[in-house]
């Protein structure tokens, strides 16, 4: 079973594969990841510099810490809509997310970039976080 898993995880990017998976598993598995949830709302004229941001930086800063980017959504209606970024992380336990998060933070790299991409104004007005904990029946574990 373990071999079917990481065959289509490797062929696909399949990260979701707990179908198969007793109970058991899938209890053990939801005790194994750390959530967080934020939603960035941008200044005016400022989401496509928060786009490429993330899309030429952020994201590769993340992977470099061992931050798991489970999705990022864009809100589309509503208050909010056209201006705000949501996105889900993911870490192994709360240890290492204050851990992997303060690296990320720290990064020269990281600085220089959200610096140079702020040149023309600050891109976020408004940052909102929390952490979650999946339920029993949620695919995503």
């Amino acid at each position: 079973m373990k071999r079917i898993a990481i065959g289509l995880v490797a062929l696909g990017g399949l990260s979701g594969l707990a179908l198969y998976a007793t109970a058991e598993e899938k209890r053990v598995e939801a005790k194994g990841r750390y959530f967080e949830m934020r939603q960035y709302t941008a200044n005016d004229g400022k989401m496509d510099a928060l786009h490429a941001r993330f899309r030429d930086h952020t994201n590769r800063l993340f992977a470099k810490h061992g931050i798991d980017m489970v999705g990022y959504w864009t809100v589309n209606s509503g208050e909010g809509a056209g201006k705000t970024l949501v996105f889900v992380l993911g870490y192994p336990s709360k240890e290492e997310h204050a851990k992997r998060w303060k690296a990320f933070a720290d990064d020269p790299e990281w600085k220089k970039a959200k610096a140079d991409s702020e040149k023309d104004g600050v891109l976020v007005g408004k940052v909102v976080n929390f952490f979650m904990d999946p339920t029993d029946y949620s695919p995503v574990k």
